[in-house]
């Protein structure tokens, strides 16, 4: 490359060469040399947040009159921008960099003040709009960065997490109620129970998802709170009073969740709690969803010398070598989301914990990591619910056969004849390859029509109250 292809940019610790069309300035490039990690970026939740953040704090500045009224528009455009997804590529900075984040903040500084001096009709690199002094006015990255952390992860949460679980919920019930009639085998301990319907136990499914939707909803509240406003070190100094919570309306203008400023500046910067207990119900979710799939896993597996209780769809050969094979491939992907998360969590659980004195510094990776737990729960469970679940049927004449054959039938017995001679019934049974109710019949303890009405599976998923006439 030659020099035309670079421009030079400084910063305090003096002169540095950049790419010509970058929009980034001489602090990112020195982030870019300093950081050869691991070659990850944020994404666009994360940039569209910085965006967001920017965009706030610029028009907070405008109203205050900090920052000149045609300035803070051409920040406000150029921050538009960037909430867009215009300039993703103009953010390379590794993911494991300075704990503050403060690459990243002066990342999104410099690509916005660069731009917004476009805008106002000046040339790149000449700083008529400052990264620090304009787009930056009343911040720092100590409070900017967890700041973004929250409306990042908040927005993922809202727009695609939770509906992604609500949706998966819903496949959930309609198979409950397709197949509330399918009476089978219990199983506790992987070993025959006392009969229950497949709705029931796809009811438990249902349920175990409408209970993560809650514990992440529980979760919000805390997340809506804001660190802008604190500047280094919670004292909000070089900051208007007004600046922390007019900048929260307008981040909830942009994006229609309520945020709202930080009860304790100090504690916002700190420490980081609200993201480890944020994840905490994540791990949860993923934790459901894994119990989900490997029960449907083993409901599916066969096709001849398995459970084979419910048909799995075809989604794809399941072997290079083995022709037919069918395997529930969408279900072992849940499984993986799940091992990806629960390490997730241990960074974030970690992280959160690290802080030192006034300044947690973890907070990239904190973000990092919450936004692809967010992000990999959303699509698993979109992935999940549309071709896996919604493609179940149940092998409802094979539930009926393993259920007749149960041993565990003999629990019905035990109000008709007792403990112990419903025991000698069940060992009976499986000694000579009979069925509990033939079984029973030939030893005289049920006439026939007794054992319709007492060992009737249907009537064994349901509460009895007994004593009744």
């Amino acid at each position: 490359m030659t020099d035309e292809d670079y421009r030079t940019e400084q910063d305090s610790l003096g002169e540095m060469q950049v790419p010509a069309d970058a929009y980034w300035g001489a602090q990112t490039q020195r982030a870019i040399e300093n950081f050869p990690i691991s070659n990850i970026s944020f994404g666009r939740r994360f940039v569209r947040a910085l965006g967001i953040v920017k965009k706030g704090a610029a028009q907070a500045n405008r109203d205050l009159g900090l920052i000149e009224e045609e300035k803070a528009d051409c920040i406000i455009e150029a921050a538009d921008e960037v909430i867009a997804g215009e300039h993703d590529d103009q953010f390379p900075v590794d993911i494991f960099q300075t704990g503050s984040g403060t690459s990243s903040n002066m990342n999104a500084n410099e690509v916005i003040a660069n731009r917004a001096t476009e805008l106002y009709g000046g040339e790149i690199g000449t700083r008529e709009i400052h990264p620090n002094d304009h787009v930056n006015y009343g911040q720092s990255s100590n409070d900017v960065i967890p700041t973004a952390m929250h409306v990042a992860s908040l927005e993922a949460v809202e727009r695609d997490l939770l509906p992604a679980l609500a949706a998966l919920r819903d496949e959930l019930q309609a198979k409950e109620t397709e197949f509330a009639d399918v009476v089978k085998t219990g199983r506790t301990h992987l070993q025959d129970a006392t009969p229950v319907t497949l709705g029931q136990e796809f009811g438990g499914y249902r349920t175990q998802i409408e209970k993560g939707i809650e514990r992440v909803r529980n979760s919000r509240e805390h997340l809506s709170e804001l660190a802008l406003g604190g500047t280094a070190t919670g004292t909000g100094l070089n900051t208007h009073p007004e600046f922390p919570e007019r900048a929260a309306e307008y981040i909830s203008e942009e994006t229609d969740i309520d945020f709202r400023e930080a009860d304790n500046h100090f504690e916002a910067q700190a420490a980081h709690d609200a993201m480890s207990e944020a994840h905490g119900a994540l791990r949860t979710v993923a934790g459901s969803l894994n119990k989900i799939a490997n029960d449907l896993r083993l409901l599916a597996s066969g096709p001849r010398n398995g459970l084979g209780e419910i048909e799995q769809p075809e989604n794809q050969p399941g072997s290079s070598i083995m022709p037919g094979k069918i395997n529930p491939v969408v279900a072992e992907s849940v499984n993986q989301v799940h091992k990806q998360v629960v390490g997730n969590d241990a960074a974030v659980s970690a992280g959160a914990a690290e802080g030192q004195i006034d300044l947690n510094l973890y907070k990239p990776v904190l973000a990092h990591n919450f936004l692809q737990s967010a992000n990999i729960l959303t699509n698993v469970s979109e992935a999940f619910a549309e071709k896996f679940v919604r493609k179940l049927e149940a092998n409802e004449q094979h539930c009926a056969d393993r259920v007749e054959q149960s041993m565990a039938l003999a629990t019905a017995l035990n109000p008709a004849i007792g403990y112990d001679k419903a025991s000698e019934v069940a060992k009976t049974a499986l000694k000579e390859g009979k069925s509990v109710r033939e079984v029973a019949i030939e030893k005289g303890y049920l006439s026939e029509e007794e054992a319709d009405e007492v060992l009737d599976p249907a009537k064994m998923t349901e509460r009895v109250i007994l004593g009744d006439d």
